[in-house]
């Protein structure tokens, strides 16, 4: 068993009639009006390194993000990355929330979108790579995060990440331990994918999720194959009723996309992050996972073994990324994220850990 945390000292509780999984997931889709991001996001465009997804071997990665300075006037903590999920964005709602709560607690947010996805605010994400996304290319992510690290100067570097923006922050996390990330003081990993094979045969098994995360995902490649038709073709993904079939289909038409995976088992396998994982964790990590996730089974995460610097709060309830409180309706995610990180500071009390926006 991993270890718990003392700082945790309130588990997320909420209404009677919002505590179930379902509820929750769907719940957190609801935006608040009181956001002060607003004009305060400065987009910037991020060199990935070489592309390794095979459509284009001499290219180079372009990403685009985010860049949200703090509130405060004096006295900055530090910049946290912030990583979104599968078919999110920069622009998610748990994104948006969690980097308000951020810059009015004094830290500077960036916000990274992964290889196509971002909100087509300032650039049209499916543009510009050839290759399309898959989980595996971790390189281009770190080779981005590395240059965001370097904004932060000689303050602290944090990571925070949501379901497979979670699974990307352990691994790297990971990778960090023979690929430092400079200044890198802790990761958060909120409801992350461990193991991404369970994880699609959830995701499957649910008519509700499957239709939504379907759906985007075949508008995301309708889009790249638009802008690269003599490319791709993805028509025959539009019979395929479910994820992981679909994974197949992809594997086997266009293989090098992903790297030298025979299966979608051997692909999901390739970025699982199970069992003695984190026996050479190098850097303070911190996953916030719900008991009654609908796709990321608790199993995942009682299963992993102990290590120092890791600590598993799982609470009772939030769904998937939900942690919606009420009523009237708030989000409680940033509050569950703002306690781990202020978690470190000497100079904030028990009780700001518990009311991290005061």
């Amino acid at each position: 068993m991993v270890r718990m945390n003392t700082y945790v000292m309130q588990p997320f509780t909420t209404h009677p009639l919002l505590r179930q999984a379902d509820v929750q997931t769907m719940l957190a889709r609801h935006r608040p009006r009181d956001i002060a991001i607003g004009q305060r996001e400065y987009p910037v465009l991020l060199d990935g390194g070489a592309d390794q997804s095979g459509f284009d071997p001499v290219a180079t990665v372009r990403l685009h993000g985010y860049y949200t300075p703090s509130l405060a006037l004096f006295g900055r903590r530090g910049l946290v990355l912030v990583l979104h999920g599968w078919e999110g964005c920069s622009h998610s709602i748990y994104n948006l929330t969690t980097t308000d709560a951020l810059i009015r607690a004094g830290y500077d947010v960036f916000r990274l979108n992964l290889r196509d996805h971002g909100p087509a605010l300032h650039v049209d994400p499916y543009a510009l790579n050839r290759g399309f996304f898959a989980a595996t290319l971790l390189d281009e992510v770190a080779n981005a995060v590395d240059q965001v690290a370097a904004f932060a100067g000689d303050r602290p570097f944090y990571i925070v990440g949501a379901s497979l923006g979670g699974n990307l922050a352990l691994r790297l996390a990971l990778r960090h331990a023979r690929q430092p990330i400079p200044n890198l003081r802790k990761v958060v990993a909120s409801n992350p994918v461990l193991n991404p094979l369970r994880s699609a045969q959830a995701l499957d098994r649910h008519p509700a999720y499957l239709r939504y995360f379907r759906s985007r995902w075949l508008r995301s490649l309708r889009a790249k194959q638009r802008l690269f038709p003599k490319l791709y073709d993805f028509t025959p993904l539009e019979a395929i009723p479910r994820t992981i079939p679909m994974t197949e289909w992809l594997i086997a038409h266009y293989g090098p996309n992903f790297g030298p995976f025979r299966s979608a088992e051997e692909y999901f396998a390739a970025y699982a992050v199970m069992g003695d994982a984190f026996a050479r964790l190098t850097v303070s990590t911190v996953i916030v996972t719900a008991a009654n996730d609908p796709v990321v089974p608790v199993a995942d995460f009682r299963a992993l073994a102990a290590h120092p610097l890791l600590s598993v709060h799982v609470h009772p309830t939030g769904g998937h990324v939900g942690y919606m409180g009420g009523l009237p309706l708030r989000h409680d995610l940033p509050r569950l994220l703002m306690a781990v990180l202020l978690a470190d500071d000497p100079n904030v009390s028990d009780s700001r850990l518990n009311n991290p926006g005061q």
